[in-house]
């Protein structure tokens, strides 16, 4: 088949003209039919210089005309540029989105630069082999489509090979368009390159001379991997004529001439939607699971990062931690029993590529690998998720011509592929593949037409000199020959001919892969993978093409599904995070350009808002408060939209209302960092150092100590009670759900779609000692434990998910003792004077001071500055707002505090901090502590407020304070 380009595109010829007419005042190509009229220099001749090392290109605007041009230019594409136009040198960025054909677009460039004014020397410089690799597959594929645009004009091109470098005499002397592609590191090292070494077969020159001797224009693919200083210093060695800057991420926008964001590009639908299928597990804690994570060694000091299950107050938890040769597993997890025989450290081994370590009992984990872990259930499920969405698409376009094709991304071959003395095997995510695929195929063998398991899934890997396959890092000179095959059997992966519709690759050659009808992509990581969401997504993003090399453009059809090991809400968030670091994509903020096109009518005609006229309007919603200095929305917009406060400068053509929807459209949907003001919080001298207020404060703050009186029996009973009617236990579980990502202004958020039925865990083979897990969280004994668990009758549950049992019943046993202690508790004030008498002491408020900011739309600014300690009080909702407002304007209130968070009250339930400390004065002097809801009612609090509430009642009227709760001013008895 043959791919088929599109010559109309108008986002692609914008991007192409935004380059061409920087160079307006360049004398014009006017075709080789007048070459015998003309002497060099002028007519076709014009934009080219010789020199005795060749022909180069030779630009005539100065200075003054480039800036009008760009600037120009900046203002049909409606970019907002605030430095100097070319105060960083003749560097153009051009900003396209993955998948929309940036290579394409470059590459007409030079063509069409060639077309109009002559220039004939291009330099295209990459930072990869996988990207050299896609640019000659590239000029391989369009090569007929720009002969017939630019009627078959001859063109040269080739790589640069330090041991061919007499190509470059071909490419200085010669009178057709040159391409000539290009490694960075090819040149940016003077001390060992060929390029920078003096040549006899150059007549003793160097080669990079007869390169500097043409003047190119440098064609930068992905400039942000070549932002060093050496690199940007080799780049002005070429001596270009100008460096044209292409990436859909770039890191300095140099005169940015076009601008095509992802949110631009999924607007549009120039690339696939995409969804995100989640598969995730429940920690299985009934295993001894215990992961390597990685292995250093810090001069000679071994050591290595595990990742367990460790006891903790709320139950096993997952942990993480370093260890050192003989440290005991078992010591570290708070002493769980599972760890208890055989999980000392015996060996670790930090030598490149063989990394492991080793426990007494002879388990051996390779960095990444775990034992007892649910690792295997995640990965069988995301082949699983993987294959069944890859028929379901074969469904979906079944009859019209289109190849579906699978990536599936693993970091160590032996997963796919194992060698042996007799040849090789499948390796085990190989083997679970061809089972699950034999499984999933009989859902659909009536439906589509199977294609054998051997025969649709294949492995592409770089190679050994043997010819097998082997684990690389992506940049190696066997990769270089992975990447041309994986760009030669681009076109025949698309052919329906061809079965081969699962490929597993290396994750490391995952820049090589760029397929556009890879319509699926899961990736199976031993460790977590460090690569991020925007490459993950983009290895699939350009849109299908059918069996005559034609795009397909129908939303329905052009959905990229991920199917990924962690949650759909992180993998939104990630992505939303990386799109503004990567791309400059603020979300919530709004651009000075927002306005422009918006469609007005004046005298029957129709017209747009142009970049003037945005930026008045976006003054306007600055000087109003609606915006910041950056942009970014505040929350004062929506409020004046709500009081119908907004209005417009005068003389703009377009309704408030049409201005207001554009705003709406920028407001985070997604808060990725916190934009709200903060204020720091001042402390109030005068406060502490009144004699009534420190009596006030040591009165509040007394000392106390409980104690309860409870009976076994009613213990026992009511605890077996609670454990009978606990949820059902349930085996640890796989499960995979579907959301659509909806790539916005207002940022990137998710719409579920789809839950799979759960994957349940085997029962536990081995049952934990139930009595002394429970006695260590409980301080009950044994005797007492066993009574609770035989009345509950749940134990046959236990097998099921011990730990899940072991935990539910712990919760339920300490619920039920907390209110038996809370109906027996009694607090006793501490007799002791002085300083001990006092739990806190004041000092406390000014070692705090520094540490202190209150958010604004969040705190209180108190206006009678001598009633509180400090000058703003950080409130948790309208009900504090409000009640601090009232105490605040109160005349019977002397003092006032929002009781600090370091304030609490010991309870069987944890530590209890009180909301308000109020002194009044209104004849006789009240210390008053008020704890504010927003109802009274104890019976529509949680448990725990209740229970600490109760509990705060009692140690207050002990110390002799009066307390209540309150949900307004009128019900506190101030």
């Amino acid at each position: 088949m043959k791919f088929k380009f599109d010559a109309k595109q108008p986002y692609q010829l914008d991007a192409i003209n935004a380059v061409v007419e920087v160079f307006e005042g360049q004398p014009l190509n006017k075709g080789d039919f007048e070459i015998t009229f003309e002497s060099k220099g002028t007519g076709v001749f014009a934009s080219q210089t010789e020199t005795e090392l060749g022909v180069g290109n030779k630009l005539y605007p100065d200075d003054s005309q480039l800036v009008e041009n760009i600037r120009t230019i900046q203002k049909q594409n409606n970019i907002h540029q605030e430095y100097s136009v070319l105060s960083k040198g003749k560097n153009f960025a051009i900003e396209m989105e993955t998948g929309t054909g940036k290579t394409y677009v470059y590459l007409r460039t030079a063509f069409e630069l060639n077309a109009k004014y002559g220039f004939k020397k291009f330099i295209i410089v990459v930072p990869s082999v996988a990207i050299r690799e896609g640019v000659l597959k590239s000029i391989d594929l369009m090569k007929e489509h720009f002969s017939q645009l630019y009627n078959k004009v001859p063109f040269n091109h080739f790589v640069y090979d330090s041991k061919r470098v007499n190509e470059l005499r071909g490419f200085a002397i010669g009178n057709e368009l040159q391409l000539m592609i290009i490694n960075i590191d090819s040149f940016n090292k003077a001390s060992n390159n060929v390029i920078h070494q003096y040549n006899d077969r150059l007549s003793g020159r160097k080669p990079i001379e007869f390169i500097q001797a043409t003047n190119p224009i440098v064609i930068m693919d992905e400039p942000q991997n070549m932002e060093s200083a050496k690199a940007k210093e080799s780049i002005n060695s070429l001596n270009p004529l100008c460096t044209l800057r292409y990436s859909a991420t770039h890191r300095d926008k140099y005169n940015l001439l076009y601008s095509l964001d992802p949110i631009k590009a999924f607007q549009l639908r120039l690339v696939k939607k995409i969804s995100v299928a989640s598969v995730l597990s429940d920690s299985d804690t009934n295993a001894a699971y215990v992961k390597l994570n990685n292995v250093t060694n810090k001069s000679g000091k071994i050591t290595c990062s595990l990742s367990f299950h460790k006891n903790t107050p709320e139950g096993v938890k997952e942990a993480k931690a370093t260890f050192k040769q003989d440290d005991d597993l078992y010591l570290k997890s708070n002493e769980r029993e599972i760890y208890r025989h055989g999980f000392e450290i015996a060996e670790i081994n930090s030598r490149p590529g063989m990394e492991h370590v080793k426990f007494a009992n002879g388990i051996r984990l390779s960095v990444g690998q775990e034992n007892g872990g649910v690792k295997k259930d995640i990965v069988k499920e995301q082949i699983k998720a993987t294959i069944k969405n890859h028929f379901e698409k074969e469904l979906q376009v079944k009859d019209m011509g289109l190849k579906v094709l699978s990536l599936i991304f693993i970091d160590r071959v032996d997963n796919y592929r194992v060698y042996n003395d007799n040849g090789y095997e499948l390796g085990q995510y190989a083997k679970w593949f061809e089972e699950i695929y034999k499984e999933a195929a009989q859902d659909y063998a009536m439906l589509l037409d199977i294609v054998p398991v051997h025969k649709v899934h294949n492995g592409y890997f770089s190679k050994d000199k043997k010819g097998n396959m082997k684990d690389t890092k992506g940049d190696t000179n066997d990769d270089a020959d992975t990447y041309s095959l994986i760009m030669k059997d681009k076109e025949k992966l698309l052919s329906l001919d061809e079965p081969l519709k699962f490929i597993f690759s290396h994750s490391a050659l995952r820049e090589g892969w760029d397929n556009p009808n890879v319509f699926q992509i899961c990736t199976l990581n031993e460790t977590k993978s460090t690569l991020k969401k925007r490459q993950e997504i983009g290895r699939g993003l350009r849109l299908p093409v059918n069996q005559d090399g034609e795009r397909i453009f129908s939303d329905n059809i052009n959905n990229l599904v991920v199917i990924a090991n962690e949650s759909y809400e992180d993998f939104a968030s990630t992505l939303q995070r990386e799109f503004e670091e990567d791309c400059g994509v603020v979300f919530g903020r709004l651009p000075i350009e927002a306005f422009v096109g918006i469609k007005y009518t004046v005298d029957e005609q129709e017209k747009e808002i142009e970049l003037d006229e945005s930026e008045s309007i976006w003054e306007h919603f600055k000087e109003n408060g609606w915006i910041a200095d950056d942009g970014f929305i505040n929350k004062s917009f929506g409020e004046a939209v709500d009081a119908d406060e907004i209005t417009l400068p005068e003389n703009t053509h377009v309704s408030r209302q049409e201005v207001i929807q554009v705003v709406e459209r920028f407001q985070l949907e997604n808060h990725i960092e916190d934009h709200n003001k903060k204020h720091k919080v001042k402390l109030n001298e005068r406060v502490l150092l009144d004699p009534e207020f420190e009596k006030f404060w040591n009165t509040i703050n007394t000392r106390t100590i409980y104690s309860v009186d409870y009976k076994t029996e009613d213990l026992i009973k009511k605890a077996a009670e609670a454990v009978s009617k606990m949820d059902k236990i349930k085996p640890p579980q796989v499960r995979t759900q579907m959301a659509d990502l909806n790539i916005e202004t207002k940022g990137v958020s998710t719409q579920l779609v789809q839950i799979d039925a759960p994957v349940f865990a085997e029962k536990a083979k081995k049952v934990p000692d139930i009595l002394t897990y429970i006695q260590g969280k409980t301080e009950l004994t044994r005797s007492t434990i066993y009574d609770i668990l035989v009345q509950s009758r749940r134990l046959p549950e236990l097998p099921v998910n011990p730990q899940q049992f072991m935990d539910q019943a712990v919760r339920e046993i300490r619920a039920v003792m907390n209110r038996i202690i809370i109906e027996g508790i009694k607090y006793e004030k501490l007799e002791s004077t002085g300083k001990d008498a006092s739990r806190y002491e004041m000092s406390r408020f000014r070692e705090e001071e520094q540490r202190l900011f209150a958010l604004e739309d969040k705190s209180y600014k108190v206006v009678n500055e001598d009633k509180s300690v400090y000058d703003f009080i950080t409130y948790d909702s309208k009900v504090e707002k409000k009640f601090a407002k009232d105490l605040d304007a109160n005349k019977k209130v002397k003092f006032f505090i929002k009781l600090p968070g370091w304030f609490t009250v010991d309870t069987p339930v944890g530590q209890y901090n009180p909301d308000w400390a109020i002194l009044k004065q209104n004849g006789d002097i009240v210390y008053m502590i008020r704890e504010t809801k927003s109802t009274k009612d104890q019976l529509k609090l949680r448990i725990t407020e209740s229970d600490k509430i109760h509990c705060g009642r009692q140690h207050f009227e002990t110390i002799g304070v009066d307390y209540d709760v309150a949900t307004t001013i009128e019900d506190s008895g101030v």
